[in-house]
């Protein structure tokens, strides 16, 4: 774990006395992650406000996971194979990673953690690969937030691995009626709602009126997400990550789930930096990287 000298790194417990580690930028902006599922929970700008969703309904009890945030979906997003909804690596406890990468040479004025997961005698008995996955949570000036994450296969039976991956980020929103994501027009998508069929996005932008579940495939390294209500709009901007995975489960949906609130769905909105359609393969020895920056800037929409 690591930081500059201005920005404080804090180890706290958290809800149920699980730890988590608060990040605090110099200008008032701050990032909380628990060590359970090196799962962002909260992303405040340098005005306190919350620009992450977490369900109300959320008890933070093990081995369950967070609903909300940022869970990371790996080695499997979805149920696109033999493991659990998602993966295990959001409901495993990381550990500080002691030998991180070296810092970048832009590290002004940005705070760093730096976490570790290593599969155990359990896991491998679910997914019979060795590796090491080292997630690196950046918090810098403007309230900017980078998650970068590196697999590397450490087996050494010769043999490689494939996974498909996703941030599976919630964000806080006004209203989803009055939310538009940009940049995934002219698309090609899975819809899951409709048995994953393949279709292509027709829509000048995706707005919001019902269930929402798509993967959109071969995506642009930047897509934006507009809240007219609050003047507000996210920009995600990913490297390593070609898919996008845009969320909502609307009403029904909501009301089946026990850890979200009935109303809940109005004020999220799910778009994940994700790789999904082309899974990843790492030989022995070889590393993947994939990387995801929020931004959260004031517009003045329409106007």
């Amino acid at each position: 774990m690591s930081t500059s000298e201005r920005t404080p790194v804090d180890v706290i417990k958290g809800v149920n006395g699980l730890e988590k580690v608060v990040l605090r930028e110099v200008h008032g902006s701050s990032v909380e992650v628990y060590l359970y599922g090196a799962h962002v929970t909260s992303w405040k700008n340098e005005h306190g406000e919350e620009l992450l969703f977490i369900s109300s309904k959320e008890t933070f009890k093990p081995p369950k996971p967070i609903r909300g945030g940022i869970p990371i979906c790996f080695p499997q997003f979805s149920n696109l194979g033999p493991l659990e909804l998602h993966g295990f690596a959001r409901n495993r406890f990381w550990t500080f990673d002691d030998d991180p990468p070296p810092l970048p040479p832009d590290v002004t004025n940005k705070v760093f953690l730096d976490l570790i997961l290593r599969p155990t005698q359990e896991d491998l008995k679910l997914w019979p690969h060795s590796f090491e996955y080292h997630l690196r949570v950046t918090l810098g000036p403007g309230s900017d937030l980078m998650l970068t994450s590196r697999v590397r296969n450490t087996g050494t039976d010769g043999k490689p691995f494939t996974f498909t991956f996703a941030y599976h980020t919630y964000f806080a929103v006004s209203d989803i009626s009055e939310v538009r994501v940009e940049g995934l027009e002219t698309l090609d998508y899975l819809d899951n709602c409709q048995k994953r069929e393949r279709f292509t996005e027709q829509g000048d932008s995706l707005t919001f009126e019902s269930e929402i579940d798509r993967i959109y495939l071969s995506t642009p390294t930047k897509i934006a997400v507009m809240d007219h209500e609050k003047k507000r709009t996210f920009l995600i901007r990913k490297d390593g990550l070609p898919d996008a995975v845009v969320w909502n489960p609307w009403d029904k949906k909501a009301k089946a789930m026990v850890d979200f609130g009935d109303d809940e769905y109005k004020h999220m909105l799910c778009v994940e930096a994700a790789a999904v359609e082309n899974p990843i393969t790492l030989k022995p020895g070889e590393e993947w990287r994939g990387r995801q920056q929020l931004s959260a800037v004031s517009t003045l929409l329409d106007s």
